[in-house]
């Protein structure tokens, strides 16, 4: 497995509607299963980048830090994870299918997005605003963690092949 660490990701909108985070009761824990997209630079696509989306299960305490974050889509996220190797079959074709998943070992909160409003304003006020309210627990979540959307960020920008994920 190859080790990976993905700063700024933001959490995908679910597909049709759908949770952005589902949460599955197994047999031997819960598992959190989300994705996330981030820019990249692709001198070929329209403006020089294009979104780059992964699948992200999380097991046992990182699903159970997930739900205590309350993390909705278009959060920002640092994540730490391996990368794996997910096969299945297609109920419809019986035909077998593969997608590379990333195996979350670490996952941080960074900040909830807001088309990057949030961000900025997080960074400028940052000395007034620990002046004035008590810094949340190390790794927890702010209160207000609105869903917002990066700039031209649908969450499914796929480059080929059917959505595993959400299938």
């Amino acid at each position: 497995m190859i080790k990976t660490v993905v700063t700024e990701a933001i959490i995908s909108k679910g597909y049709e509607g759908a949770d952005a985070i589902k949460i599955i009761q197994g047999e031997k824990g819960d598992i959190a299963r989300f994705r996330i997209g981030t820019k990249v630079y692709d001198p070929k696509a329209d403006g020089n980048s294009r979104w780059f989306n992964l699948s992200v299960k999380a097991f046992n305490s990182v699903c159970e830090r997930i739900k205590k974050m309350q993390l909705k889509d278009g959060a920002y996220i640092n994540l730490s994870g391996r990368l794996d190797e997910e096969s299945w079959e297609d109920p419809n074709t019986h035909e077998k299918k593969k997608a590379i998943v990333l195996i979350a070992d670490e996952v941080e909160y960074c900040y909830a997005g807001n088309n990057g409003a949030n961000k900025q304003n997080t960074e400028s006020g940052s000395q007034a605003a620990a002046q004035q309210t008590p810094a949340p627990a190390q790794n927890q979540a702010p209160a207000n963690t609105a869903s917002a959307q990066a700039e031209g960020f649908t969450g499914f920008e796929a480059f080929g092949g059917q959505n595993a994920f959400f299938g």
